[in-house]
Formats: structure tokens, sequence, C-alpha cells
């Protein structure tokens, strides 16, 4: 057993654990603050895979601009803790089935999976994580949803001021 396995395990536990509490935290504050850990132990697992730019990455477009924008979201509609129901209703009942039907999904996947790990080639292996190697990969194979997600955010931003304006 060695050091890398370890601390494969305490980080992914610790991903595991602070992203249940972004789930069951009943402030938005502190729900939004556990997922800024979820953030750093995910990128601490990225340089356990020698991928420092998308660790660094992580670090500052996630925990750092996109939190600070759900802050921001947070803090301008003024939400407060929310009272806990406990009786189930129909959204909590589809949320319920959703996530089942996701397990199962990834269950699915991981049972076809091959047992033996991929393999790179040298010119691979150099290039992997590299700012090109991601460059590359955002402007040609994934141009679309990384357009389609900065989009998405932009009417996430507009959406959450229209909503704010419209209490004041």
């Amino acid at each position: 057993m060695n050091i890398e396995l370890v601390l494969f395990g305490v980080f992914a536990v610790m991903t595991l654990l602070s992203a249940g509490l972004v789930i069951t935290a009943r402030s938005p504050i502190n729900s939004a603050m556990a997922l800024v850990s979820t953030f750093f132990f995910l990128a601490g697992i990225y340089v356990l895979l020698w991928a420092h730019t998308v660790a660094v990455m992580q670090v500052l477009v996630y925990a750092g601009a996109i939190m600070v924008l759900f802050l921001f979201v947070i803090m301008l509609l003024n939400l407060g803790d929310a009272p806990h129901r406990g009786k189930p209703t129909v959204t909590r009942l589809l949320g319920g089935a959703s996530a089942v039907g996701l397990l199962a999904v990834l269950g699915v996947t991981l049972g076809r999976m091959d047992a033996q790990p991929a393999t790179f080639d040298a010119k691979g292996q150099a290039a992997f994580g590299t700012m090109a190697a991601i460059g590359q990969s955002i402007f040609t194979t994934w141009l679309l949803p990384f357009e389609a997600v900065s989009l998405l955010l932009l009417v996430a931003m507009v959406g959450a001021v229209v909503v704010a304006k419209s209490r004041i």
C-alpha cells in the first residue's frame, strides 16, 4: 500500500462527505461552503492523477469564480434557512426515483467497463493535463458544450437578477 492510494482514499471519502453536506445542509450558505470543500478535495484527486493544470483550474475557476457567483446569487435573493418539511411530495419522489435510476445506470456502466486500465503512449502521457491539450480538447471536440454551459451560466445570472429585482 503506497501513499498515493491512501491519499486517494482520504480525498475520495472527504469528497463524498462534503458532497453529502451540500445536499443535507439547511442553510444555503453552509451548502455553498461544503461545495467549496468538495471542489478542493476534487483538486487533490486531480493532483494525484498528475493533472496539475486541471487541479489549478478546479480551484481557480470553480472554488473561486463560480462559488463567488453562487454566493452573490444567494445573497442577492436573500435566501434564509428553508423550513424543513417531512412529508413526501411529488418532486421529492421524482428526485428519489431519478437518483435511483442514475445509480442503476452507473452500476451497469461500471459493470461493463474493462478491468484493464487505459494506457498512454509516451507522447499522450507527456501531453496529459497540459494547457495545450486542454485548449485543443475544449476548442475542437467540446466547443458546443463549452459554449452551451457559458450561455447557461449567463441566463442563470440574468434570471437571478430578474427574480431579485421583482422583490424590491
